[in-house]
């Protein structure tokens, strides 16, 4: 079974928060075991940059999983690249608004900029990379970086990178390119990328008034939207949407709907937008002899906490590859139930999802939903499931079985029957 031995190469592909988890997984590893490994990271992008040039294309959201794997690596977000810390989210439903926190009123929510802001800036305040940091400390503590694109990955007894007109031998080679790019992997691979959706994105200028620690949530509107977020991030508000089919004009449609009822007028500043892809379904055939995928080219919490997958993907890859060996028998007893783990998550987290949409289809429900929200809002924390379910499924500060199983709780159930019965 092959092993890493000091001297060895790997290679990474993408240098977002998987690549650079990963490599930072990987030297922390190598390090405990006293290998001295040569890590390269290919990623032609420039973090540090405004707009889609600097951007990977996310809400930016950080769970307390992402904060956990950050205090293991030693590392803390710097004041610059910390945009918000979020405390509350305002739920908008049928023109009512609830308010949700943390059963934990001393937690909150870290809100950061994937890339260095906007396209259009407001002021001259610099905005600091979320992305740029965990790359730049990535290379502090040893990796190397390659600013060119891999555009082919091939097989010549290892794998073999393709960058810039030169070819890169490694020892091993982790997928991290996400599912906003082509994976460059050759079909002899067979690796087969996720499933997609798309979301909708845009900044705009936080009007003044606006809460410097609050997310508004939305539904509804446009047709097919999962959910809608207005996420403040220093001087901006960032707008996300989620659904399916939405259209390409979705968040002109979503401003137009809910603008005046959120406070942002009826035509705010467009800064930055875009329409990335968020993976919906896992890989298949994610790893083999000397090569692994990890983040969003592997598998990925649905809909939220993608930088959290990331990092627990990258930890359990890293560790299999260093302490187990990096053959795909070795990945498979190792790394695979860690992948599975995340996959089935997401089957529960599809079982909410299909709750929630069947709540917001029927006035009834609706209401009744509301009515829980407000009867729990009188009991004790440890007693308020709803606000535990709707503050872990908004976050991605939860798995979603644990989710589950509170919304099937004979209490729960029990409180929901009695609020549909006052509904009447």
């Amino acid at each position: 079974m092959p092993q890493l031995v000091s001297g060895d190469r790997v290679c990474i592909i993408g240098g977002g928060p998987a690549g650079s988890f990963a490599a930072l997984e990987l030297l922390e590893a190598a390090r405990r075991k006293d290998v001295r490994l040569n890590v390269t990271i290919f990623e032609p992008r420039q973090f540090s940059l405004p707009g889609p040039g600097g951007c990977n294309h996310c809400a930016g959201m950080l769970s307390h999983r992402v904060l956990d794997g950050l205090n293991r690596l030693n590392l803390a977000i710097p004041s610059d690249v910390l945009q918000a810390e979020i405390s509350s989210y305002a739920v908008h439903l049928h023109g009512e608004t609830r308010r949700v926190r943390d059963s934990d009123p001393r937690r909150t929510i870290p809100a950061v900029y994937r890339g260095a802001g906007p396209r259009d800036q407001i002021s001259k305040r610099s905005v600091a990379s979320f992305d740029d940091f965990l790359l730049q400390t990535a290379l502090e503590r040893g990796a190397r970086r390659i600013p060119h694109r891999a555009v082919k990955v091939s097989w010549d007894e290892r794998p073999v990178v393709h960058a810039a007109g030169e070819k890169h031998a490694a020892d091993l080679l982790v997928l991290a390119s996400g599912v906003n790019s082509r994976a460059p992997l050759d079909a002899g691979f067979g690796y087969r990328p996720p499933q997609t959706a798309i979301m909708a994105q845009d900044e705009i200028p936080r009007p003044p008034s606006w809460p410097a620690d609050q997310i508004d949530a939305f539904f509804n509107q446009p047709p097919g939207l999962i959910f809608g977020a207005l996420i403040p991030k220093g001087e901006y508000l960032n707008i996300s949407l989620l659904g399916k089919g939405l259209p390409t004009d979705a968040v002109s449609k979503f401003v137009a709907a809910r603008g005046q009822e959120a406070g942002l007028g009826r035509s705010p500043r467009s800064l930055c937008g875009c329409t990335p892809r968020v993976a919906v379904r896992p890989a298949r055939r994610y790893h083999g002899d000397r090569w692994v995928a990890v983040g969003d080219a592997a598998a990925t919490r649905l809909y939220k906490d993608g930088i959290g997958s990331a990092i627990t993907t990258s930890h359990a890859a890293m560790a299999a590859a260093v302490g187990k060996g990096i053959s795909s028998r070795a990945f498979g007893r190792h790394y695979a139930p860690t992948f599975r783990a995340v996959a089935r998550d997401n089957l529960f987290g599809r079982l909410l999802f299909r709750m929630w949409s069947m709540t917001l289809e029927s006035e009834r429900l609706s209401k009744a939903w509301l009515q829980t929200l407000d009867t729990e809002a009188e009991r004790p924390e440890a007693e308020r499931r709803m606000h535990r379910i709707l503050w872990g499924m908004l976050t991605g500060d939860e798995p979603y079985e644990s989710l589950f199983w509170q919304a099937v709780h004979p209490a729960m159930l029990l409180t929901t029957a009695r609020s549909l019965r006052a509904t009447l």
